[in-house]
């Protein structure tokens, strides 16, 4: 049976808070009473209140906050492994494009595909995401865009939290591409599919929070203030994919609603990251982007280190420029292609990528926080990020022991 109030003991905690390397604690011990971490330090100060609680021997092992993926395209239809192909053979994007691939090709298979068969499909990456201690994952909309597929896609994405012990966030990306129908006439789109579906959406409680793609190739800066004070009149936060490819101000801009987090950000100037940090957004990094696209302007750390500004680091699972389903190897990526370090790794991908989902009970382990936890057979949390395709993923502990 089983059960809620236990003791962790005889384990090595990342706590990832305090002013010490990952806020190791050696010898460490955690309490939790009804699901939520009552005390956690060193294991011979614990309380004795504590001591009659059940202990699961930890065996030396490492244990970090649980992981949060907080940025992810889990729901869709297809596979784009022949535009992969094409593309390694040298066809260019509009050659891609021509041959029914690109988006459009993931917009037609999302469109044909029945919830439960989005559901389907969607299991096996979230399991995947599950096997490497993920307890929270966000999940976005964007690949229907038209109001019923765009519905469906939130509704497969609330479904699966009923199929699997894990959190899901659910945001509402309309504002990701404008479709075949609506070529030319974006701001129709925005007027006609966009704001309706985001309206029906949240009247359906399908919601947790308003993104959208400032860009270029997809909506300017004023399409996107349209779509966020509609987000705001409902109540709804705001996070924005930006300076992705250019820089058109979509980091000043989303911080300007105080927007949870921005997201890849390779072309952020020193202005956007300043508003940022004003705003208290967090900077998500999406390494399997930049390596699957072949980028060469990397999103700018020292900025974010020098404004203090919090990265997180998420997989950006999609199926055409980030087909990465391990948020480890994104951690890897994210230090050896951007230089972050190990434990910006780990903060990024459990306290800072928490704060990206406004999440205030996960992503650290204190008193107070839910005891979502990860149990690694490591020694050292640097090896989390250190190791190339290798789960070392003890136990996901959601609140409760066996």
């Amino acid at each position: 049976m089983a059960q809620r109030s236990f003791a962790l003991a005889n384990g090595r905690i990342a706590t990832m808070t305090g002013s010490t390397p990952y806020g190791l604690i050696e010898d460490g011990a955690i309490a939790v009473t009804d699901g939520s971490i009552a005390w956690v330090g060193p294991r011979p100060a614990m309380p004795e209140k504590y001591a009659t609680l059940p202990v699961q021997d930890l065996g030396g092992r490492l244990v970090t906050p649980a992981l949060v993926d907080c940025h992810t395209h889990l729901i869709h239809g297809g596979n784009r492994a022949q535009e992969f192909e094409l593309r390694l053979k040298g066809a260019t994007y509009e050659e891609v494009a021509r041959a029914g691939g690109g988006i459009v090709s993931t917009v037609t298979a999302t469109r044909a595909a029945s919830e439960a068969e989005l559901v389907a499909a969607a299991l096996p990456r979230l399991d995947a995401a599950i096997a490497e201690g993920v307890s929270v994952i966000e999940i976005k909309s964007g690949y229907g865009l038209d109001i019923e597929t765009e519905l469906r896609m939130l509704r497969a994405a609330r479904k699966l939290a009923t199929q699997r012990r894990i959190t899901v966030k659910t945001s509402f990306l309309g504002a990701h591409a404008i479709p075949a129908e609506y070529k030319g006439r974006a701001d129709a789109y925005i007027d006609e599919v966009c704001i309706p579906a985001l309206r029906a959406a949240q009247a359906e409680g399908l919601v947790d929070a308003v993104d959208g793609f400032c860009e270029g190739i997809a909506f300017s800066p004023t399409q996107i203030t349209r779509v966020f004070d509609v987000a705001r009149s409902l109540g709804l936060p705001v996070k924005l994919h930006a300076e992705q490819l250019s820089n058109l101000g979509g980091a000043a801009l989303a911080a300007g609603y105080g927007a949870l987090s921005t997201e890849h950000l390779e072309y952020v100037d020193e202005q956007g990251v300043a508003a940022m940090a004003k705003a208290g957004s967090v900077a998500v990094i999406l390494p399997g982007a930049f390596y699957t696209l072949r980028e060469k302007q990397a999103p700018p750390i020292e900025l974010f280190r020098k404004h203090n500004v919090p990265m997180a680091v998420s997989t950006d699972m999609n199926p055409g420029s980030s087909p990465l389903s391990s948020l480890l190897l994104a951690m890897n990526m994210a230090c050896t292609l951007f230089r972050m370090t190990p434990e910006e790794a780990l903060a990024g991908a459990t306290r800072n990528a928490a704060m990206a989902l406004g999440l205030k009970d996960r992503g650290i382990i204190a008193p107070g926080m839910l005891a979502e936890c990860a149990v690694w057979n490591i020694a050292h949390p640097a090896e989390l990020a250190y190791r190339i395709a290798f789960n070392p993923l003890h136990a996901r502990i959601m609140g409760e022991i066996a």
